[in-house]
């Protein structure tokens, strides 16, 4: 069994920038356990699959399924685009465990329609997490939670630039991912953030669309504003145009640009 495998580089219009993420399109579903294997043999943050049959998407970590992945969701919707099974200005409904997504095609971009979290600063702020990362409390502006995130803002971007978490010490914490985010002194930005998520595999994530999703409500009420730029600042980097909706839904735009194309061979499938 042979299978086509791509490897993207979402929210960025350069290679080896924004976030690579695996692409797997099959006629009929695989199963879970190869799903996850080829995301294990990917080795990137994500790997997205999507069976064309039902139009099925699900996106999995090295170690593990997640519900909601925007990366990977640009992603699968670029190389559709590059397939020709779909093309500039048709939208694209994708099922998926956060429920039905969809993806415009621009001709230069694709914007995706996101359910929008729900954020609760009303919980007590974890010293030994904030240890972990190599933040001092007193520089905490905020500190809530969303889809059993944790999402902290920091007074100073040069902080967040600077972090370097003690990812051991993080993964004996009880956690999921977490989320800083600043303020910038750039022009062209709103915001900035990094994300972290050695629980499931993932150190430091270069681009995160659904964290986008929290950030697009927080920093929309903070600013007052519903369109908005953000940048996320990893080592790759990458931007992420975001937009809240008057439905209360979440616009990421962003683009992606194709890196690998290749054949993944399945000899023997017996026991996925």
């Amino acid at each position: 069994m042979n299978i086509e495998i791509y490897q993207v580089d979402a929210f960025t219009n350069d290679i080896f920038k924004g976030n690579p993420a695996g692409v797997c399109i099959t006629k009929e579903a695989l199963s879970e356990s190869l799903m996850l294997s080829i995301a294990a043999e990917m080795a990137v943050s994500e790997t997205a699959f999507l069976s064309l049959k039902d139009m099925n998407l699900k996106w999995f970590t090295p170690q593990a399924e997640v519900k909601l992945c925007g990366h990977g969701t640009l992603s699968v919707t670029h190389i559709l685009k590059e397939k020709k099974l779909f093309n500039v200005n048709d939208t694209v409904t994708f099922n998926t465990l956060s429920g039905p997504l969809t993806a415009l095609i621009q001709p230069s971009t694709i914007e995706l329609d996101f359910p929008a979290p729900v954020l609760d600063f009303n919980i007590t702020p974890s010293s030994e997490l904030l240890t972990s990362l190599g933040i001092e409390t007193e520089h905490v502006i905020s500190y809530g939670i969303f889809d059993s995130k944790i999402l902290i803002e920091v007074d100073d971007e040069d902080i967040l630039l600077n972090l370097a978490p003690n990812f051991d010490r993080l993964k004996k914490i009880d956690g999921r991912g977490v989320l800083i985010t600043a303020l910038t002194k750039r022009d062209d930005l709103d915001f900035i953030s990094r994300f972290f998520a050695p629980w499931v595999g993932v150190n430091e994530d270069p681009v995160t669309g659904s964290a986008h999703c929290a950030l697009t409500l927080y920093w929309s009420e903070k600013l007052n504003k519903v369109k908005l730029n953000g940048y996320q600042a990893s080592a790759r980097g990458g931007y992420v145009s975001t937009e809240l909706l008057p439905n209360g839904r979440i616009k990421l735009i962003g683009s992606a640009i194709t890196v690998i194309k290749g054949t993944l061979h399945l000899p023997e499938l017996s026991n996925y």
